[in-house]
């Protein structure tokens, strides 16, 4: 009983730790991509979706990224101070925020199309790995 509890409690037998330090690996490596195009990993994942939907409320880009407004609140912000995004209030109900891309938002998705594939040919997983690994974190997200 000790040495399976023993088991139970070690670090590399967490997948709460494996999970964590995976996606440390994959952020340093999205790092210097990001870096010219002056985002960070964070503000990256705000312009993905801003980038498939535009305009969006704030509430549905914090759904939609699974963070709350005191998180989602600062990356709108520094994105705005870049020029790439604008808040716009809802003229009927001054509560409801929108987030629309600015023209220079726009164009950045033209440089931001090369990151996926940058990060493809690093190798970290090929293809059959991606898929099932895409099915697993897919399952344990639902």
């Amino acid at each position: 009983k000790g040495k399976f509890m023993n088991e139970l409690l070690k670090l590399d037998n967490q997948l709460c730790f494996k999970i964590y330090a995976s996606h440390r690996k994959i952020t340093r490596e999205y790092k210097p991509l990001l870096d010219k195009l002056n985002l960070t990993y964070p503000q990256y994942l705000v312009m993905l979706v801003l980038w498939e939907k535009s305009p969006i409320t704030v509430k549905e880009l914090g759904e939609r990224l699974y963070l709350d407004s005191g998180t989602i609140s600062p990356l709108i912000k520094t994105l705005e101070t870049k020029g790439f995004i604008k808040k716009i209030r809802d003229k009927e109900d001054e509560r409801i925020v929108y987030i629309n891309l600015t023209s220079e938002g726009n164009s950045l998705k033209e440089l931001a199309v090369s990151v996926p594939k940058m990060m493809t040919e690093k190798g970290l997983v090929n293809y059959e790995e991606y898929t099932i690994l895409m099915k697993i974190l897919n399952k344990l997200m639902s």
